[in-house]
């Protein structure tokens, strides 16, 4: 029973969360141009903070930490240029840079 709670009340908090935006700001016709600007400068930003924080203890001296980084760090960005999808790039380089520490660079 607790665990039915539990899934019931996150559903509900999630189901909230993703209609909040809405409820606030209506379906977008008169949507402040703030709100519009950082709807187009946050992806990047966003990505930014996850690279920084990704690379952020890589030791440029061994090569085995540093090439599947570099490698992965390019895959995710050439996949963001390309197709212009955030969670495909993420997902996608995370995914390299995975078998690349995990299969080449043992």
């Amino acid at each position: 029973m607790h665990n039915i709670l539990i899934l019931i009340v996150a559903s509900a908090t999630t189901l909230l969360i993703r209609a909040l935006p809405f409820m606030l700001f209506g379906n977008g016709e008169k949507t402040s141009p703030y709100i519009l600007y950082l709807g187009d400068v946050l992806p990047s930003a966003i990505m930014m903070m996850l690279i920084v924080y990704c690379l952020k203890d890589t030791n440029i001296m061994v090569l085995s930490e540093t090439l599947p980084a570099l490698i992965a760090v390019m895959v995710t960005a050439g996949l963001q240029f390309v197709k212009h999808n955030t969670l495909l790039s993420i997902v996608t380089g995370t995914i390299c840079y995975m078998v690349l520490i995990q299969l080449v660079f043992i």
